[in-house]
């Protein structure tokens, strides 16, 4: 049918605009669905199509996520009046909603009697108390796919305040109870595993610091689906053997029960005393853990480069009783081992052929007597001045270079500690680290900032031979590598790094070198990384630098954003993302065309990939989207 206006000369042609509407309606879905690929990644047509539980959103608040439970039955167990329970759910909600997540606080007839399957989350904090219908549901709840976060000694009472045990503990979370936490001390330490997804970002070996008053627990790891995130046990100041100790003071654990995930932690979560450092590490610690148990993707870069659990670092103190280093040299050589000698400008100035022999074996860093404290809070004997720092560490490090024809760029002082004068000296003399005698705080070293400067400090993680053979008296080889062994292991567990510091008036005489030959060779099956100082100052310049930060995007996308705002291009950069989900057709593509190309490595199926990515510009940062599809359980 065409209709045609005499008067204006328009026909219009009825087919035409129907086709042309049509194609037009073609175009704006097909547009439509190219921005929501752009943006969401993978989908499929049924993502579109609105659902019973789309429309109750639109008309309702939004659903929560998360439940916490406050139960009576556990009120009912503490003394009168106590509002113990109360101020740790705060803690809880003040947390929670740190993470902008959706909960809500429900009570002990809600996990009795209704569906708990829309919850991503259930928060147990501090439930002594559950009844068998509460343990019943929460055990089908976690078959089924979903997640528990849980504190303290949950479960041991029934709901009529009755002592039943840990038959809960065990069954559920694989673990054995080890033992309650004294209160002898205000606060314990609790040291932190590495290369963890709840510990990523954390410096491994981080000795968080915890109250005593609500007596934390210790528990050992029974079971394979389960694994240990830190332990209360403290090698500094308690004895017994360490491997043992370790394992049966865990005081973290992660797993699974079923389909579903679950987290415990032997302390209540307001039990977190110390500095910054104490509060801000606990915030990852616990962000990583709700984004585990809720299935959301993790990035971080690992402490060592991949291959490695931990890292070495094998160095030696030269003293006048220098001969012994010829047992050495061989084994450094045969073994291809980057040693780190130290060496005092005294010395060097006695002995240049020595100096300059010992540099053909490995880098020379400087040891400076910068003054000494009797103790950390002596008044009387104070470390140099800055000025006077700054010119005997230059004056070491000018002759150390002249002699061995090689560039220092690290020192210890001679006495062990340092304070911020000797930061500020070793960097006005272009020095990249310093070593620390003290037992610090981690295991692995940390980066010091001073404006645009940065200096590494490594830390005294293990004994040395001081203490092994001259404070313990341990003359039998044998005795000597166990306990080299024990602090190697423990090292290995947290996946730090272990400085190995040996003496030549020691460990390196001829009766007692073969301890060092066979411990380097421990080293190396056990997958540690045996490095110089330089060598893990320039890893760590470059990884301190990096920055992460993932996203969720639909079902089948995660973004991924690497910032470098450093002064310096890094390559072969490796991050490893925990995506949480076990995937497949794993594809790899960028934010904005042109950027320049990564890779990544992924096993069919898995829910760990490795993104690689070479010359990250200073100041630059890149955004890469991975698509997948999950893999149905």
């Amino acid at each position: 049918m065409e209709i045609i206006n005499r008067k204006y000369g328009i026909r219009i042609n009825f087919l035409f605009l129907l086709l042309s509407g049509i194609i037009i309606l073609l175009s704006s879905v097909l547009i439509y669905l190219f921005i929501l690929r752009g943006v969401f990644g993978k989908f499929s047509v049924s993502d579109l199509i609105p659902t019973e539980k789309t429309f109750k959103s639109l008309f309702t608040e939004d659903e929560n996520d998360i439940a916490i439970l406050y139960s009576e039955y556990t009120q009912n167990v503490l003394p009168k009046g106590s509002t113990w329970l109360v101020d740790n759910i705060s803690t809880w909600k003040r947390f929670l909603s740190n993470l902008n997540e959706n909960f809500e606080i429900i009570d002990d007839s809600k996990i009795e009697y209704e569906d708990l399957s829309a919850y991503k989350l259930i928060i147990l904090p501090g439930i002594k108390a559950l009844s068998e219908k509460e343990i019943i549901k929460l055990k089908k709840y976690l078959e089924s796919g979903g997640s528990v976060f849980a504190t303290g000694a949950i479960a041991s009472y029934s709901n009529d305040g009755k002592w039943k045990g840990w038959q809960f503990f065990n069954e559920v979370f694989g673990i054995n109870f080890a033992k309650e936490i004294g209160v002898n001390e205000i606060y314990k330490i609790h040291t932190l595993r590495g290369g963890l997804p709840l510990t990523a970002n954390i410096p491994t070996g981080f000795p968080l610091r915890v109250a005593t008053w609500d007596r934390p627990i210790a528990a050992e790891v029974l079971d394979p689906r389960t694994s240990q995130v830190s332990f209360w046990y403290n090698y500094k100041s308690e004895h017994g053997l360490v491997r043992e100790e370790i394992k049966k003071t865990a005081g973290i654990v992660y797993g699974t029960y079923g389909k579903g995930r679950f987290i415990w932690m032997g302390f209540e979560i307001n039990s977190i005393l110390g500095t910054k450092d104490d509060y801000v590490y606990f915030e990852k610690l616990f962000n990583n853990s709700v984004n585990w148990l809720t299935y959301s993707p993790i990035g971080y870069v690992k402490d060592w480069p991949t291959g490695y659990n931990a890292a070495a670092m094998i160095s030696f103190i030269i003293s006048d009783d220098y001969t012994n280093l010829e047992n050495i040299l061989p084994v450094l050589r045969r073994e291809n081992i980057p040693a780190t000698f130290f060496i005092s400008s005294d010395f060097a100035l006695k002995n240049p052929e020595v100096v300059k022999k010992i540099s053909e074996y490995g880098e020379i860093a400087a040891i400076v007597d910068i003054g000494y404290l009797t103790s950390v809070n002596d008044k009387l004997n104070k470390l140099d001045s800055l000025e006077i720092q700054i010119r005997k560490i230059g004056e070491s490090k000018r002759i150390l270079e002249k002699f061995s024809g090689r560039k220092v760029k690290g020192m210890i002082p001679l006495y062990g500690l340092f304070d911020q004068n000797t930061i500020s000296a070793a960097i006005n003399n272009g020095l990249k680290y310093l070593i620390t005698d003290s037992l610090t705080d981690r295991s692995v070293p940390k980066t010091i900032i001073r404006g645009n400067d940065r200096i590494l400090s490594i830390t005294k993680a293990a004994r040395d031979d001081y203490e092994i053979i001259r404070d313990l008296g341990l003359n039998q080889p044998e005795f000597q590598f166990y306990t080299y062994q024990e602090d190697a292991d423990r090292i290995l567990f947290e996946g730090g790094l272990y400085v190995l510091k040996l003496h030549t008036d020691y460990q390196l005489k001829d009766e007692f070198v073969r301890v060092v030959e066979d411990l380097i060779k421990e080293l190396k099956s056990k997958n540690f990384w045996i490095a110089s100082a330089s060598d893990i100052q320039s890893w760590y310049e470059k990884k301190d630098y990096v920055e992460i930060k993932t996203e969720k995007r639909g079902h089948n996308r995660i973004a991924i954003k690497v910032s470098n705002p450093g002064n310096e291009m890094i390559n072969n950069l490796v991050i490893d993302i925990d995506l949480n989900e076990k995937v497949k057709n794993l594809t790899l593509d960028s934010e904005i065309i042109g950027t320049r190309p990564a890779s990544v490595k992924h096993n069919e199926g898995s829910q760990l990939l490795y993104l690689y990515i070479d010359k990250l510009d200073a100041g630059e940062s890149r955004i890469y989207f991975i698509d997948f599809d999950i893999v149905s359980s």
